[in-house]
């Protein structure tokens, strides 16, 4: 069992960083907090080009896939490079509508998965067990809602955006009512299947938002000096540093290992490590530096936001603990 990604997954995440990298998610991240999703749709036909939306598709309807190391290792680049938007919940709605359709009620899938597989469409996604709340509903062209009751509605738009640590994640409530597209045993199958791509994803964006606070964080103290020598430097911060960096290179293989094998347990241990080692290393970031780290201003504020939310997104680190080691 291999827990690295391969030459072509690695070739992937580098051709994903350098379209990132010369884009200005930034600036898109400040637009879609303001409700302008603009900057981020163009952004995400981008990343159409790649594939990347295709990743959790079936073949048969125009997608990839299920693929779920490749998305992973794009996951972690988008949280490197605080992409936002609804996609962990849109690839999260391929795979369900895709288990729905393996599991003989294919209608939703052949009217829903080639525009997402396109990635000409959002979607957004709220399962029990999963969340309250419709992550960014304005901007998704379709709203899936399982309910408790094993349905599956395409729920109605609505509502005003709730108060939200990290901005760029815009969340609403659930309308009620909708269409009902499907119900009974496959949909609570299919809810299981695509909450844990929604856990593994979800650990894979706190991957990358580790590694982006971790790299702001050293290049800060290399270069800001106090008492004639560079933060960085000074014994207590390369020991904060190294336990920072062991945390996110601990949680790395079991990213890769949940990916590789995604059931229940791997994919739950994966999330508790990299969102406790996502929260901490923004914890380091920002008392490492000190007073601008609470200035919105500074673009390292944009991963400060996610980290708290991204651990507690699909699955609490108390829910992953109990799935990892049941009562």
């Amino acid at each position: 069992m291999h827990f690295l990604p391969s030459d072509e997954e690695s070739a992937f995440a580098r051709s994903l960083d350098a379209l990132l990298s010369a884009a200005a998610v930034p600036d898109a991240v400040r637009a879609w907090s303001r409700g302008d999703h603009g900057p981020g749709r163009a952004l995400f036909a981008k990343l159409a080009d790649t594939g990347m939306f295709a990743l959790a598709v079936p073949e048969r309807y125009e997608g990839l896939g299920p693929l779920p190391v490749a998305a992973a290792v794009a996951f972690t680049e988008l949280g490197r490079h605080a992409v936002p938007g609804p996609l962990v919940e849109g690839a999260a709605a391929s795979v369900l509508l895709g288990a729905l359709a393996a599991a003989g009620v294919d209608g939703p899938a052949k009217r829903f998965l080639p525009e997402l597989a396109a990635g000409t469409a959002l979607a957004t996604l709220t399962l029990p067990g999963g969340g309250p709340y419709a992550l960014d509903a304005d901007a998704a062209a379709w709203r899936f809602t399982v309910t408790a009751r094993d349905e599956l509605y395409l729920s109605p738009a609505g509502g005003a955006p709730l108060a939200s640590t990290d901005p760029a994640r815009r969340l609403f409530w659930p309308e009620p009512g909708g269409e009902l597209l499907a119900a009974g045993a496959p949909v609570a199958a299919a809810a299981a299947e695509a909450g844990r791509w929604a856990r593994l994803l979800t650990a894979a964006q706190c991957l990358g938002v580790g590694e982006a606070l971790l790299a702001r964080t050293v290049a800060y103290v290399r270069e800001r000096r106090q008492f004639g020598a560079p933060v960085g430097s000074f014994q207590a911060v390369k020991h904060r540093l190294a336990d920072t960096l062991l945390g996110v290179e601990f949680a790395r293989p079991l990213v890769w290992a949940a990916a590789v094998s995604p059931g229940a347990a791997e994919v739950a241990a994966a999330k508790l490590s990299a969102g406790e080692a996502v929260y901490r290393t923004a914890r380091t970031a920002l008392q490492l530096h000190g007073a601008i780290g609470y200035t919105d201003e500074l673009d390292l504020s944009l991963w400060l936001r996610k980290a708290r939310p991204l651990r507690d997104a699909w699955g609490t680190p108390s829910a992953c603990r109990a799935t990892v080691l049941p009562a």
